[in-house]
């Protein structure tokens, strides 16, 4: 991808680590949530969980990281920077103004309005401070773990977790909160896997968009579908037990979140994004 020598966000802090939660959201019905996104952002056009708590996650800390690791930093900050400029355009041509989330990027651990956060909680979106938290850790992870190299891979990522944000702004995960309340665990694992092929969804059309602006490369496409592939439920499952317990799954298959992301890619708009109102995921 094409990030060097461009502008970062101006909404990212950087973190040395450390630093409580309460409410789960993810992601009342399918109706509700439909209507909350065709309403608010306009017609055919729309266009882990998340835990949370009212816990300022603190303030700018002294940061040591290696090159490495600040070059990665500046990358995420590219790429937020990037999704403000899209989400801004989509929202503005509803008529509605885009609120930026603010993102925290960290090493080892971190204190969230969400709760604390270790190098196995991976990047998540917090609600209740509109923040994404990346661990710088997790770049490494992806590319030796999951084998799913390249920095759009790791785009791909963060283009995710802004659309749980998305989802945040649109009330989705306000309904999938009362859901959960609601209904049983398999219930609302059934939710949450659409909840999260949705923020795919969105994440493929912030890809068709960057890539009309000239920012990606050859391959980057692939990277991304490489990324979704592997942290499918199925695929995790599997690798780590041998076996899949599909009523566990909370994120989609390998497929279904490959299928996704590329739906969202080749639309490029939001009029396909409706994961809750269909039987074939």
């Amino acid at each position: 991808m094409k990030w060097r020598d461009r502008s970062g966000s101006g909404n990212v802090r950087r973190s040395s680590g450390g630093g409580s939660g309460g409410r789960v959201a993810a992601g009342g019905g399918i109706g509700i949530i439909l209507l909350l996104i065709i309403t608010l952002l306009g017609g055919g056009d729309l266009g882990s969980l998340f835990q949370n708590s009212a816990v300022d996650p603190g303030t700018n800390q002294s940061v040591e990281w290696t090159a490495e690791e600040e070059d990665m930093a500046d990358f995420f900050s590219v790429i937020l920077k990037d999704t403000e400029v899209v989400w801004g355009d989509v929202f503005k041509a509803s008529g509605r103004q885009y609120v930026e989330p603010k993102m925290v990027i960290y090493s080892g651990s971190i204190q969230s309005a969400c709760g604390v956060a270790g190098g196995s909680s991976g990047p998540f979106y917090c609600p209740t401070d509109q923040t994404i938290y990346m661990d710088l850790t997790f770049y490494k992870e992806l590319r030796t773990k999951y084998k799913a190299p390249g920095d759009f891979a790791m785009a791909y990522v963060i283009a995710h977790e802004v659309g749980h944000h998305i989802q945040n702004l649109t009330g989705i995960l306000d309904e999938m909160e009362r859901i959960r309340q609601q209904v049983s665990k398999t219930e609302y694992n059934e939710y949450s896997v659409r909840l999260e092929l949705q923020a795919d969804y969105l994440a493929g059309v912030w890809a068709n968009h960057v890539q009309g602006k000239g920012y990606l490369e050859e391959g980057d496409i692939e990277e991304a579908l490489t990324a979704a592939n592997a942290i499918g439920d199925d695929t995790l499952q599997k690798q780590s037990m041998g076996y899949t317990v599909p009523d566990s799954f909370t994120h989609g298959t390998s497929e279904q979140r490959v299928n996704w992301f590329y739906k969202g890619y080749k639309l490029g708009d939001l009029s396909g994004s409706d994961t809750f109102g269909t039987d074939d995921l």
